[in-house]
């Protein structure tokens, strides 16, 4: 199994054979075979020309909106800009997303340096805040005590952690699946917010005090080149109304992205061998992928294909919907339920599980 503190960096490589879940009826490997084919097929090697491509386009779009705000000035319509500058951020997510997976280069300061260029400098999100969280979740997706995304926060994941909830965070949790969508255009202020958090926190996931100098250097950045520009092109009023805009809807974008990808999927602490199962059944089981073309690859970044990006955390994004076959009948074979579902009946289902998981609270009130 991929280790905790190496998910993001790690080459992929069949895990050690465990009790329980990995074992094939003949022994060895449920992965094993599948890594071989995989790598047969040449998809976990790197895309670095497509990559610079893509940023090369997102670069001239990011430079392209910034010259609209200054031809355009303090204009109401310049509040139009904020929606292909939300698409174009998104974009940088999942540029830092894949460079921390090591999937853009074999090179580690490579991607070390790309990522730290589009999470903290374009994004305003910590590098290392970020890498340690999702680390975590690679390494035991959808397990409440061990993946810090279905920790019971604002959302609510599992009936169990309804227990005490009363008050405003009770009634969020009533209303958990209502209130999705709206709590999602939240989530890039949340980004930026637990990023500099952690910064500041003597428990955060920095290791150098050179690391911490330098995250917080580029974040500092970011905020002030995001407000100067706003600041010096609309008039105040118009730039707090733009920021908004761009943050409410890049939130919204983002959530769009990770929303389906694991909610409403078997929770691996709810089954008595959930602990034992190997990395093909854990990241399988708990992840969902979504049936579309090639505008849904773009809009969710490649992460409709979260079970291969589980499976293989460095495979480049390119790559993906082209090991989606294999993985597929690998999972046949071995008699592992493959999820794929369209666009909307993932949400449907992801939905769902919220509005269930809250109706104790809704039975009691």
């Amino acid at each position: 199994m991929p280790q905790a503190t190496a998910t993001l960096t790690a080459p992929d490589r069949a895990p050690a054979p465990r009790r329980g879940g990995d074992s094939r009826r003949g022994g060895g490997s449920e992965f094993a075979p599948l890594l071989r084919t995989i790598k047969e097929q040449g998809l976990l090697e790197r895309r670095t020309g497509w990559y610079a491509r893509g940023m090369a386009v997102n670069l001239l779009g990011l430079a392209a909106v910034a010259a609209g705000l200054v031809l355009l000035g303090p204009s109401w319509w310049a509040l139009l800009l904020a929606v292909p500058l939300a698409l174009l951020s998104a974009r940088v997510a999942f540029v830092g997303h894949d460079a921390g997976h090591a999937q853009i280069g074999a090179d580690r300061r490579l991607n070390r340096t790309i990522q730290l260029v589009h999470a903290n400098l374009l994004l305003g999100m910590s590098q290392e805040w970020w890498n340690d969280k999702h680390n975590r979740h690679h390494a035991n997706p959808n397990h409440l005590d061990k993946d810090p995304d279905v920790a019971a926060d604002v959302l609510v994941f599992a009936a169990h952690q309804t227990t005490g909830l009363a008050g405003f965070r009770g009634w969020l949790t009533r209303h958990q699946a209502w209130l999705f969508f709206p709590l999602t255009t939240l989530e890039g202020i949340a980004l930026k917010v637990y990023g500099f958090q952690a910064l500041f926190s003597k428990n955060g996931p920095f290791r150098t005090r050179r690391e911490r100098l330098v995250e917080g250097a580029l974040l500092l950045a970011h905020v002030a080149g995001y407000a100067a520009l706003l600041l010096t092109t609309l008039t105040v009023g118009q730039a707090l109304l733009f920021a908004m805009i761009h943050q409410m809807l890049l939130g919204l974008h983002l959530g769009m992205a990770f929303a389906p990808n694991h909610k409403g999927m078997e929770m691996p602490d709810a089954h008595p061998d959930g602990d034992s199962w190997g990395h093909l059944r854990r990241q399988v089981l708990t992840s969902r992928n979504i049936r579309g073309g090639v505008l849904t690859d773009w809009f969710l970044g490649g992460l409709n294909y979260q079970i291969e990006h589980h499976l293989f955390p460095s495979m480049p994004r390119p790559h993906l919907r082209l090991a989606q076959p294999a993985v597929r009948a690998h999972c046949r074979t071995v008699g592992i339920p493959y999820t794929e579902t369209g666009f909307v009946e993932s949400y449907r289902q992801a939905l769902g599980h919220l509005h269930e998981v809250g109706e104790p609270l809704r039975s009691a009130a």
